[in-house]
């Protein structure tokens, strides 16, 4: 899976008002990018930072340019464009990378479901053998040392998911949280206790009551933006 186009390479001033970034290009022009990411990206912003941008001819944009990747660490980069994960993990099941979700025959993306009206990522149906998946997918881009943690920041939201995964999983089907590892420096994913401790609590509770946690890491390569999932990594939950 690629971006559309090849992207442009930059230094970060600055993000500001979540949505947007300052970004100095190679030959010297100050552009505004459109930051496609509502989390605290943390770790993520550091200052003159090399980053990446893509780029639209859409006139009606307000901003031509799109913030889509920046190096973390040298010879590290993450994907910090959140719009990005659902089509990442929906284009590696349809080419077979990802084998625990091998054999459905339909694929459908945000299906409403579950008691506190939720919508979900994608809905697997149609598999000879197994029961509908129901599957959730969060970006992980959060490295301390190798480790990936995940959230970033309190996510009640994401606490909610985890509610309506489990309640599938207790339903009988097959419920799915599925971590795009969308940082080249993460060998693991674990819950990020030190962030928010209630998340990492009930992703435990999760695990025992059904709930299978999957994570797969992105190639980040290439001036033309790869961004397909290529590995499978450990999600650990000891503290």
């Amino acid at each position: 899976m690629k971006l559309p186009a090849p992207l442009i390479e930059g230094r970060l001033i600055r993000r500001y008002k979540r949505f947007l970034a300052d970004v100095v290009l190679p030959d010297g022009d100050e552009v505004t990018a459109h930051c496609p990411n509502t989390g605290s990206m943390l770790g993520c912003q550091p200052a003159d930072a090399r980053v990446w941008l893509s780029t639209s001819d859409n006139p009606k944009r307000k901003l031509k340019y799109t913030w889509e990747l920046v190096e973390t660490a040298p010879g590290e980069v993450a994907c910090i464009n959140t719009s990005r994960p659902n089509n990442q993990a929906r284009n590696a099941i349809d080419q077979g990378v990802v084998p625990e979700l091998a054999g459905y025959g339909t694929c459908r993306a945000e299906v409403r479901y579950g008691a506190e009206k939720s919508r979900i990522d994608l809905h697997l149906s149609g598999h000879a053998s197994l029961a509908d998946a129901w599957v959730e997918v969060k970006n992980v881009t959060l490295s301390e040392g190798g480790r990936g943690y995940f959230p970033d920041a309190v996510t009640t939201r994401g606490q909610k998911h985890l509610r309506e995964l489990m309640a599938q999983a207790r339903a009988g089907e097959r419920a799915v949280l599925f971590f795009v590892v969308n940082h080249t420096g993460i060998t693991s994913v674990r819950p990020a206790d030190h962030i928010d401790p209630a998340y990492g609590k009930l992703l435990r509770e999760a695990d025992a009551a059904g709930v299978e946690l999957l994570a797969y890491r992105a190639a980040l390569a290439g001036p033309e933006g790869d961004i397909s999932l290529v590995e499978a990594v450990p999600v650990i939950l000891e503290a």
